[in-house]
C-alpha cells in the first residue's frame, strides 16, 4: 500500500486506518494490544480514536479506549513514532450528560481541556489529526435524514470560535493537523472559507461514514472535498457488520448465533443500520459477492479501498483474524462490470442507512 496526503497537511498514512470504537466494549485490552501489534506488523501506520470510544457510548466506558491506547504506547514506545495518531473531540452532548455535563455547546475551552485530556490518556506528547466528533450546529446526522430549517440551532460556539481553539492547540504543539467529521458539505465549505479568510488552521480531512448501503458522501460532499483539498476518511465501510453477510441468515435480533454489535447491543437496534431496509440491502449486496466468487467483505471493502473520493478507509475489528481478513481485502479488484452492478443497486435500494 502506498501512502497517501491529508489534504494539504503534511500527514502521509496508509489507506487502510485501524477505528478503535470497539476497544473496552467488545474487545477488552489484551485483545485491543495484539490487534495494535499486528496491525503495524501489517503495514498499518494510521489509528483512529475518540474521548467518546467505547461505542456504544456509555458513562462507564467514556474515555476508555484512548486508555487502552495510551497504555499500549506506554509499554512500546517505538510504536508512538511509527503511527499517526488520530482522535476526536465530542461536540455537543446529545443527550449524553457525562460528556461536558450535558452541555449543548462546545466551546473553545472545552476544545482545549478535551484535548489535554486526549494527551494524557493517549500518553502522548501531541496528537497527530484532532478532529471535531460533529458539529455544533443542528444538522442530519447518525440517521436523522434530512435538514430541518424549521429547527433553530442552540447558541454555540462559531466555527470561528472552534478554528481559534484548534489554533491554539496548533500554535502549541499540541496537535499538528485537524479534522471535522459528521460533517455535511455546507459545513466543509464554511470551514475552508472561515480558515481562508480569517488565517486559522485548514481542516485536513472529514471523517463520515461511507459505504455500500450508505453511499451520502456521492451526492455531494465528494465534489466539496475535492475541490477544496479535503480528504474523506471512510468510517463503517462494513455497514456495522450489514455487510459481512453475518445477519443474512437470521437477522439483527440473534445475540446467540450473529454476536455482532447490531444483535448484541439494544441502543444499536435503534440506529440507522439495524433499519429493515438497510438489511434488505445488505443482503442483495451480499449475494452479488458471492455470485462473483467473493465474499461479502471483500466487496464492501474493495468497494471503498478502490473508490476515488476516499483517502482512507477506517476498519474496526473485534480480533486479530477480523484485522488480518479486513486487509487481505486489499487485492481484491472490482471490474468495471461488477461496479456498474453496484450502481444498479444502488439506484434500486438507494441509501437505507443514511
Amino acid at each position: 500500500m502506498q501512502s497517501v496526503t491529508l489534504g494539504r497537511s503534511d500527514l502521509r498514512v496508509t489507506p487502510i486506518c485501524l477505528g478503535t470504537m470497539t476497544f473496552g466494549e467488545q474487545v477488552d485490552e489484551p485483545t485491543s494490544h495484539a490487534i495494535l501489534d499486528r496491525a503495524l506488523e501489517l503495514g498499518i501506520d494510521f489509528i483512529d480514536t475518540a474521548e467518546m470510544y467505547a461505542v456504544p457510548p456509555r458513562r462507564e466506558t467514556f474515555n476508555k479506549t484512548e486508555t487502552i491506547l495510551g497504555n499500549w504506547f506506554a509499554s512500546r514506545p517505538e510504536a508512538r513514532q511509527k503511527v499517526v495518531l488520530a482522535t476526536k473531540v465530542a461536540g455537543p452532548s446529545r443527550g449524553m450528560p457525562w460528556i461536558r455535563g450535558g452541555s449543548a455547546d462546545l466551546t473553545p475551552d472545552d476544545i482545549v481541556a478535551a484535548c489535554e485530556g486526549s494527551l494524557r490518556r493517549l500518553q502522548t506528547d501531541v496528537i497527530d489529526l484532532y478532529q471535531i466528533h460533529w458539529p455544533v450546529r443542528s444538522v442530519p446526522a447518525f440517521g436523522a435524514t434530512y435538514y430541518d430549517p424549521t429547527r433553530r440551532d442552540q447558541p454555540g460556539s462559531s466555527i470561528e470560535a472552534q478554528l481559534e481553539a484548534l489554533q491554539r492547540l496548533v500554535r502549541d504543539g499540541k496537535v499538528r493537523a485537524v479534522g471535522l467529521s459528521n460533517e455535511t458539505p455546507y459545513g466543509v465549505c464554511e470551514f475552508i472559507h472561515v480558515a481562508e479568510r480569517a488565517g486559522l488552521p485548514r481542516v485536513a480531512t472529514v471523517q463520515n461514514a461511507y459505504c455500500l448501503v450508505n453511499r451520502v458522501p456521492d451526492n455531494g460532499l465528494d465534489e466539496a472535498m475535492h475541490r477544496h483539498d479535503v480528504s474523506l476518511l471512510a468510517y463503517s465501510p462494513l455497514g456495522f457488520g450489514l455487510l459481512t453477510g453475518k445477519y443474512d441468515a437470521n437477522g439483527l435480533h440473534d445475540p446467540q448465533h450473529q454476536p455482532g454489535r447490531l444483535a448484541l447491543f439494544d441502543s444499536m437496534k435503534k440506529q440507522r443500520w439495524a433499519r429493515p431496509e438497510a438489511l434488505e440491502a445488505a443482503r442483495a449486496y451480499n449475494a452479488l459477492a458471492r455470485d462473483h466468487g467473493l465474499t461479502p467483505t471483500q466487496l464492501a471493502l474493495a468497494f471503498c479501498y478502490r473508490r476515488w473520493s476516499v483517502a482512507s478507509t477506517i476498519i474496526g475489528v473485534t480480533s486479530v483474524a477480523q484485522l488480518e481478513e479486513d486487509v487481505a481485502a486489499w487485492d481484491v479488484q472490482l471490474g468495471p462490470e461488477l461496479l456498474a452492478q453496484i450502481d444498479a443497486l444502488r439506484r434500486q435500494h438507494g441509501d437505507p442507512a443514511i
